[in-house]
């Protein structure tokens, strides 16, 4: 299984909007001052008449568990900053640059109940052009969970159509119609990318490469689309590919049922959505995933239209709170055009001003994912 999960935010999560700049580095007057103290009897003791600007606030937890705080609007419940993991007895910088207005921290011990400490009023800045991020919900991703789960069980139906008709092709004996079936299939696999930690082991054993394997392709733990892929265009007998063709189809059919049952992790909506195109960045675009077919750009714009999924069902949370959605949907249909004008074309066969240009759109969409994890990473809030 090559996915993991989004490390770009390593302890400190803040989102920026507007004037609301996050800056990394001790700044401002405040950088100096004595350190904020959080626990469970109060939020934000030792924080008052805050200076406008960037600065980097000194968080102490002085309490017996590991809370999570954040700087909010405490009228509205807007997130400015925020720190995750503080644990007990120790303290954090939390940089953040504040314009003019009321802050307020907001604890959320990791065993209890949010709540927001006494607000703070910062005045002699700049104005405060708009809202920040408003906080999304369990409750808020409901909705989006509900739509992506349909998606992906309705592309699990349409897969299983065509895992069986590829099991046919293979059994039949006709190489030109099972490489045809298996790009159709492969690539329908690959648009449900947020889902595939859902599907535990079987993402693994229908869709996994040789990384790590010690047989390499001879290995029987390389099972799945790679395995077939391999067999396919390496001219290996269609009679010794039968089984694996048929277990390919009987993998897909058990997930399509499994999944009925599964639960989609409501954190990984908006951090797949970046590591999708992350993944085709370091995989697809390296060739690395290239068994013989030549199909990684297919696949690349097959994991474009995964992350379209994703973002379609976000997007009426992302629509108020993502300054940037403009800009991303810019990048998405740069990419998609340059993909689809190099359609047919192996990777190795792009002209060198096509590959750079991809390798920078996927590159740069990726940049422009990055805060949707942030988004709509669920939060408590009471």
């Amino acid at each position: 299984m090559r996915r993991w999960r989004w490390a770009a935010v390593v302890g400190l999560v803040v989102v920026a909007v507007g004037v609301v700049v996050v800056t990394v580095g001790r700044q401002g007057s405040d950088a100096e001052a004595g350190p904020i103290v959080v626990s469970r009897s109060g939020c934000g003791a030792g924080w008052v008449a805050p200076s406008p600007g960037p600065q980097t606030l000194q968080v102490r937890n002085t309490g017996a568990v590991t809370m999570e705080v954040e700087v909010v609007d405490p009228a509205t419940g807007t997130v400015f900053g925020e720190l995750e993991g503080v644990g007990s007895g120790t303290t954090r910088a939390l940089p953040v640059t504040l314009a003019d207005g009321a802050y307020a921290l907001r604890c959320v011990p990791e065993d209890g109940t949010a709540f927001v400490g006494p607000a703070v009023h910062v005045r002699g800045g700049a104005v405060r052009p708009g809202p920040a991020v408003v906080p999304v919900t369990a409750a808020d991703l409901l909705a989006p969970l509900k739509k992506y789960h349909a998606y992906v069980a309705e592309g699990l139906t349409v897969l299983a159509g065509q895992t069986g008709a590829l099991a046919t092709a293979v059994h039949s004996g006709d190489r030109a119609a099972s490489r045809q079936a298996w790009l159709t299939a492969h690539l329908t696999y690959e648009r449900l990318g947020a889902a595939y930690d859902a599907f535990g082991d079987s993402d693994a054993a229908l869709n996994g490469t040789t990384a790590g394997l010690a047989g390499g392709a001879a290995d029987p733990g390389f099972t799945g689309f790679h395995r077939l892929e391999n067999g396919l265009w390496h001219n290996e007998s269609l009679v010794e590919l039968r089984p694996v063709a048929t277990r390919l189809d009987l993998g897909v059919r058990q997930l399509r049922t499994d999944f009925g049952e599964a639960q989609i992790d409501q954190n990984d909506l908006g951090l797949r959505a970046h590591e999708i195109m992350e993944n085709t960045l370091q995989f697809e675009l390296t060739g690395r995933t290239d068994y013989g077919s030549g199909s990684t750009l297919a696949t690349a714009a097959a994991n474009l239209t995964g992350t379209r999924a994703v973002l379609d069902v976000l997007r009426p949370l992302l629509a108020t709170r993502f300054p940037g959605l403009g800009d991303l949907d810019t990048w998405l249909a740069r990419t998609d055009a340059d993909l689809y004008a190099a359609r047919g074309t192996a990777l190795a066969n792009l002209t060198r001003v096509q590959r750079e240009r991809i390798n920078a759109d996927v590159a740069e969409l990726t940049e422009r994912l990055a805060p949707v994890a942030a988004i709509a990473e669920p939060r408590r809030v009471s």
